[in-house]
């Protein structure tokens, strides 16, 4: 039996990608014409995603009220937004798991359903994370933010500031890789951020060039084991500041 997705968008560009991403992983697309409507598909189980665009008005309290369903009962819940849109964490706050920026791209589209899956939560705990110590540069909206990575893997990196990191989503980011000449830049979301300045960020969009070299490097740490880091509990400092959407899975990864 085919899955289900429920859709409130009207965006015809978002809508056609989200159709044919979603064809390929046999995942049928509903189109909602409001939050009602939304609402009842993901409540009644017949769909077990949904996806929200953000620039509706009113359109955050359907992943508000999808987020109130049971555990076992609540469906992946993504937010699309405009690269205008203001990173505030409004979207995380709402419940949203993941936030997919405009133009959407396929990609991005299919690791947002593969994290979201319940079943791949239980392994997140066993994804590989190494210590580092390089300079890291977050562009926030009054200006650039200098940190130090405490430690990196491959969908986020944990940072220590001088200041606390607000907590906010699409934030561009850069930094080099320690014993390389590489500058990684790409976009991160706040997912937890503490007042002492620590902040664990997941990656929301990297360059296809930034993920390779990103993923070569990871696998040659992996073939040392003296700069393998367990680092499976990695979870925000007491103090910390959380996404509501966030699991302690969730958290453990970032």
């Amino acid at each position: 039996m085919r899955q289900s997705a429920a859709v409130l968008c009207t965006d015809k560009a978002s809508l056609e990608v989200l159709k044919t991403t979603l064809d390929q992983l046999d995942i049928d697309l509903t189109k909602c014409r409001t939050r009602q409507e939304a609402l009842e598909l993901v409540m009644t189980g017949v769909s077990s995603t949904l996806f929200v665009d953000f620039d509706i008005p009113g359109s955050d309290e359907a992943i508000r009220m999808a987020n109130l369903l049971p555990d076992n009962q609540k469906p992946k819940l993504i937010a699309i937004a405009s690269r205008v849109w203001p990173g505030t964490g409004h979207a995380f706050q709402s419940g949203a798991s993941r936030i997919l920026y405009r133009p959407l791209e396929p990609e991005l589209v299919k690791e947002a359903l593969k994290t979201g899956k319940r079943g791949a939560k239980q392994n997140r705990r066993k994804v590989a994370r190494y210590e580092v110590k390089t300079l890291v540069h977050l562009e926030l909206e009054g200006g650039t933010l200098a940190a130090i990575s405490i430690d990196i893997g491959e969908h986020g990196l944990a940072v220590q500031a001088a200041e606390a990191v607000p907590m906010s989503s699409n934030v561009a980011f850069r930094c080099v890789l320690p014993g390389t000449h590489t500058t990684i830049h790409g976009h991160a979301d706040v997912m937890w951020a503490s007042d002492q300045g620590r902040a664990g960020l997941f990656f929301s969009k990297l360059a296809p060039a930034a993920r390779k070299h990103l993923t070569q490097w990871l696998h040659k740490r992996a073939h040392n084991s003296k700069d393998k880091t367990t680092v499976h509990n990695l979870l925000p400092p007491n103090d910390a500041h959380v996404s509501f959407a966030m699991t302690g899975e969730e958290m453990a990864e970032v």
